[in-house]
């Protein structure tokens, strides 16, 4: 198996959470499908990757729902890799990104949490060497 392709994350409604990631962290819409059940098959990905992706999934049960924000128990589930920290931080804030904590100097890299619309946490990091 080369790559993983899609990560299914769970949103309130499509067009909000496709104006998140495509204004506020500047990922690209690769698809939006309309389904014959109702729903549509969208999918963003940060600017130039082409191996993973999201899978915006709009949920459909009270379950679903009520695990829209918190779907891996408050910890940090995502991790979005950047070339250029201090520019994509600042360009994040500056689209209304609420960052969680101040910029850490790790051995691994430089990092900080942010959160999605829905209050998902991500790292925004830039891998150390």
């Amino acid at each position: 198996m080369a790559h993983l392709g899609l990560i299914a994350l769970m949103v309130r409604e499509y067009d909000d959470a496709i104006t998140f990631y495509t204004e506020r962290l500047g990922f690209e819409l690769v698809e939006d499908t309309p389904r014959p059940d109702g729903s549509r098959w969208v999918v963003v990905r940060p600017r130039g990757a082409r191996e993973t992706a999201l899978l915006l999934a709009r949920a459909s049960t009270a379950e679903q729902l009520a695990r829209v924000g918190d779907q891996t128990g408050g910890r940090v589930g995502l991790f979005l890799h950047t070339e250029d920290f201090a520019a994509d931080r600042a360009r994040m804030s500056a689209a209304g990104v609420r960052f969680r904590e101040e910029p850490r100097h790790e051995p691994y890299g430089s990092v900080a949490v942010f959160e999605d619309l829905y209050g998902n946490r991500w790292d925004l990091i830039q891998p150390r060497g």
